[in-house]
């Protein structure tokens, strides 16, 4: 077993799942992938199980009865990591928008003490680095980022990414029973809530390309989130 797991949270994603897996399993660093599947009507698990035959050991499956949101996924996939002795755990989305090679960029800053949590970034050195996104979307993302770290402080230029390396330690500190939010929002709450305990965030720069294959689940409730919960973490310190 790699000591390596990423964590791909899946609602229609049938398209995607056949060449990201592959994709991961090919790069010069192991990875074992964990599927997160809401019980996608599409079949998208159909899919992972046959996937598994080629890669047994390495291609996991957890299935959940219904769709209740990224963070919940998510939380599901750092528990069961952190049942078994995975030491690097990512997030990454399953339609390419995170590139996958540069998973092994995130993988040695926390692998050289660079830093605990790694975040592959859209916004550094004032670059905007999104392909295929309109001017609007690009734009609610970049200041949606600067928004939150007027709000709190936190030290990080893209506080929304969604792919994002921790040490093994970083999720033993946390009580996933008291994060809120499960949108958006909980990308930024788990970067605000490693800070707070003192954890070490370093971001990588990568090229973010929207989605080809499949729909974005991106929505105005996912958005709103985002923007209020923002507020509440930052007045819940006070």
């Amino acid at each position: 077993m790699s000591k390596n797991l990423v964590i791909i949270p899946t609602y229609n994603e049938k398209e995607n799942i056949p060449d990201i897996v592959p994709y991961v399993m090919q790069l010069a660093e192991p990875f074992d992938i964990l599927i997160v599947d809401d019980n996608s009507p599409d079949g998208t698990a159909e899919v992972v199980k046959k996937l598994k035959k080629q890669f047994p050991a390495k291609l996991h499956l957890l299935s959940r009865p219904g769709k209740e949101g990224l963070g919940k996924a998510y939380i599901a996939g750092f528990r069961w990591a952190l049942a078994r002795s995975y030491d690097y755990i990512f997030e990454m989305d399953a339609d390419f928008s995170h590139p996958p090679q540069k998973l092994i960029d995130l993988l040695k800053v926390l692998k050289k003490n660079e830093a605990d949590v790694a975040i592959g970034s859209r916004y550094l050195k004032g670059k905007i680095n999104v392909v295929n996104w309109d001017l609007k979307r690009i734009l609610l993302s970049y200041f949606a980022s600067l928004y939150v770290r007027l709000i709190t402080g936190l030290p990080v230029k893209d506080t929304t990414a969604g792919f994002v390396g921790y040490k093994r330690d970083v999720l033993k500190a946390f009580d996933f029973d008291k994060i809120d939010f499960v949108g958006y929002a909980f990308q930024i709450e788990m970067k605000y809530r490693a800070w707070k305990k003192g954890f070490q965030l370093k971001e990588v720069p990568i090229v973010f390309t929207d989605r080809v294959k499949g729909k974005s689940k991106m929505n105005g409730g996912i958005i709103s989130e985002a923007i209020w919960g923002v507020l509440k973490m930052r007045f819940k310190k006070i």
